[in-house]
């Protein structure tokens, strides 16, 4: 039984570390790897993960399920890198032993009948075998060919081969390749990032508990995280004449909480670079800003709360304003509300008409009582809790669409008043230690891969046998050539090259006749 099962892990071992499995997996890791790039990740952009939600809100629960929206960590995804890793590693490993072998192995010896190869053929020559394998020995020693001569049974015979670097590159290639994929998983280890929304005027620092959402590699700890601080001085989106987006840049200030700070200037692609840490722009949006009037006089300026766009085109926008301890005041507020950055209302309906912020316009509901951010039970910030209002916890006390500087005030007489909008950017900041590894494999990779495919295997066999009673040599030549679709002509060439060169060699000499003595 034992016997059976180690046969049976035998054959599956093989079968996962064969070349053609290696190829298959990697196949179907590049193919995994296509949902990420069309479907919007959780780990790039909650936000395009919630317009997804809210565009198809019968796929998107099917999709959730399947991992989809989050590829690159999920069970399959891991599954197949795992199984491609293993793959190489048995596959790449006993083939860089052999080859280191093959590097110290001279020539095979000439196969018996080498006019049975594809290319061959015979060349005459007036010298003497030894002479002609002297000459197409320092031909091949030109061309870069290493040489064994040996006496074989029908005559001397030599065996020549070149192009051992197209193995190693071949072999440069998978290694780089176990090399790129063990810098994805250490930096998937030792990796973390961040997203967060900075509205103009503020700012954060790399800290967990400052992010929106983050995602960290299982060996990272807190105590970790490089000391970074970063502030948005302004936002600044250009739109073509068709009203989609142009550019997006960020002008920020960064440094060490107690350091000197620099000014930056980033964009979507141009993100700020910082000894492995980088702080990416993934998109914007508006937050309006709000003062809030209590009846005892007290006043709250510049409130802000960042609205997350529902609709990419127009920019139009959904949150929430959440006021739990206003003085003098036993109920809690909070406002729910939509925005237009260009707003138009048609029957009494406010919708949005430009993604600039033109003529911004705010509608707002107002709930008074218990918001239930103290409940235990986590919470949206951008949104209120229904199931507050379905209890009748929350109950609406006023609504009004506002203009900048309108106001409205609410049956306690708390006034409201919309004092305008920012621009707020999203930001997500990324560690990846592995990613100058991942660009040096990469580099190497590529080397190997050239060498791969431009480089030939090839093997030069020759035999010299005497011509019989008219002197000379017939020599006969063959080659093997792998990589490439020009071994016949090379073999030309080098026939070509062989007679040119064995005709210029001084002919055999051959023994005097004896003298025969006179009679007497």
């Amino acid at each position: 039984m034992g016997r059976r099962l180690g046969g049976l892990l035998l054959r599956w071992w093989r079968r996962l570390t064969a070349m053609r499995t290696a190829i298959v997996l990697l196949f179907l890791l590049a193919l995994a790897a296509v949902p990420g790039s069309l479907l919007p990740q959780r780990s790039l952009s909650q936000n395009n993960v919630n317009q997804y939600f809210a565009d198809h809100p019968e796929l998107a629960p099917v999709l959730d399920r399947l991992y989809l929206f989050d590829v690159f960590s999920s069970p399959w995804f891991a599954a197949v890198y795992l199984l491609l890793f293993v793959s190489l590693i048995g596959c790449v490993v006993p083939r860089a032993a052999e080859h280191a072998r093959a590097l110290r192995t001279p020539p095979p010896a000439a196969p018996r009948n080498l006019l049975r190869l594809p290319d061959s053929g015979r060349l005459a020559a007036p010298s003497d075998p030894g002479a002609a394998l002297d000459v197409v020995e320092e031909e091949l020693r030109v061309r870069r060919f290493r040489v064994v001569r040996r006496d074989g049974a029908r005559g001397p015979e030599l065996s020549a081969e070149k192009g051992y670097l197209k193995e190693t590159g071949n072999l440069v290639f998978h290694l780089s390749l176990l090399a790129l994929l063990l810098g994805l998983a250490g930096g998937k280890l030792w990796g973390y990032e961040g997203s967060i929304l900075v509205t103009e005027g503020q700012g954060f620092c790399n800290s967990f508990q400052q992010y929106d959402t983050y995602s960290a590699g299982p060996l990272v700890d807190s105590g970790d995280l490089n000391a970074l601080c970063v502030d948005l001085d302004q936002f600044t989106a250009e739109y073509e004449d068709n009203l989609t987006a142009a550019s997006f840049t960020a002008d920020i200030r960064y440094g060490a909480p107690a350091g000197e700070e620099r000014s930056r200037t980033i964009g979507v692609n141009d993100p700020l670079r910082l000894d492995g840490d980088r702080v990416y722009v993934t998109g914007h949006g508006f937050s309006p800003t709000f003062t809030v009037t209590v009846p005892d006089g007290t006043t709250f300026t510049d409130v802000t709360v960042p609205f997350l766009p529902t609709d990419q085109g127009t920019m139009a926008s959904e949150g929430a304003l959440k006021l739990p301890d206003l003085p003098g005041q036993e109920d809690q507020l909070a406002l729910e509300g939509f925005l237009a950055p260009t707003g138009l209302v048609q029957g009494g309906v406010l919708t949005s008409i430009d993604p600039r912020p033109l003529a911004p316009q705010v509608a707002l509901i107002a709930y008074s009582g218990y918001i239930g951010l103290d409940s235990g039970l986590p919470q949206s910030v951008y949104s209120i809790d229904q199931s507050q209002i379905e209890r009748g916890r929350l109950t609406e006390v006023g609504s009004a669409n506002l203009s900048v500087g309108e106001s409205f005030d609410l049956p306690d007489g708390t006034r409201i008043t919309f004092s305008g909008v920012k621009e707020f950017a999203a930001l997500q900041y990324s560690h990846d230690p592995g990613q100058l590894w991942v660009l040096g494999a990469s580099i190497v990779l590529l080397g190997g891969l050239l060498g791969m495919l431009l480089l030939r295997r090839e093997r030069v066999f020759a035999r010299a046998e005497a011509a019989g009673d008219g002197g000379g040599t017939v020599l006969t030549l063959a080659a093997l050539t792998r990589g490439g679709g020009e071994g016949g002509s090379r073999f030309e060439a080098l026939s070509d090259d062989l007679r040119d060169a064995l005709a210029a060699a001084p002919p055999a000499r051959t023994a005097p006749e004896p003298e025969v003595p006179p009679r007497d």
